[in-house]
């Protein structure tokens, strides 16, 4: 049997990208694009995006182009977002609470079930129509409600020790905002963000373009 081709990174990382476009143009309406169109719109090439199709089986018919809606079906199939994951919050601050309210991640299957702080000032404040539980209700509710993603909102310090209790609570992913390496055990995925690293980026870029003038 052939083995089948192993997706780089570089691939991955665009199919969120090419997701958002589609999800555009289907809510606008059109059909149909070639991979020309989609080019222009994305600011990439076509061959390129016909590559990273490929990849996944084509989706598109000489002449024709592709399907939008299959398309952007069976890009979010391929991402994992034909099925519902359950998360939690731990961390109720400002960015808790900023994700806890923001409504595209629900309309991508992506549902908030609870969200836990250790500030007893938090304790029972309703974020998103969640009431904010107490650290020590955490286990019990990763088991007794199925969570598969774990999103941490909380300082550096308290990462680790917490995504222990969650690893061995059950938890498969780890969505980190924490500045903090988290070392987890093989098959529990992390994906990490740090949103500072994005700011030293631009600034990098600010720099540059402003030594070349």
């Amino acid at each position: 049997m052939q083995d089948e081709p192993k997706i780089s990174q570089a691939v991955i990382d665009r199919l969120p990208r090419y997701l958002r476009y589609l999800g555009d143009l289907r809510d606008q309406g059109v059909e149909r694009i070639s991979s020309r169109d989609l080019s222009l719109l994305m600011h990439s090439t076509a061959s390129q995006i016909r590559q990273d199709f490929n990849l996944f089986g084509g989706f598109g018919q000489q002449g024709y182009g592709y399907n939008v809606d299959h398309l952007y079906s069976e890009i979010g199939r391929i991402l994992g977002l034909d099925k519902e994951h359950r998360l939690i919050i731990v961390g109720a601050g400002h960015l808790g609470q900023a994700l806890a309210n923001y409504a595209n991640f629900e309309k991508r299957g992506f549902v908030f079930l609870g969200i836990f702080d250790r500030d007893p000032a938090l304790s029972g404040k309703t974020v998103a129509d969640m009431k904010v539980r107490p650290m020590e209700e955490l286990v019990g509710f990763v088991t007794e409600n199925d969570i598969d993603i774990a999103v941490l909102t909380i300082p550096k310090t308290a990462a680790v020790p917490v995504s222990e209790i969650l690893v061995n609570a059950g938890i498969k992913a780890i969505w980190n905002f924490a500045h903090a390496d988290l070392p987890v055990p093989p098959g529990i995925m992390v994906e990490n963000v740090h949103l500072t690293d994005s700011l030293m980026h631009l600034s990098y870029s600010l720099a540059s373009s402003a030594g070349k003038e």
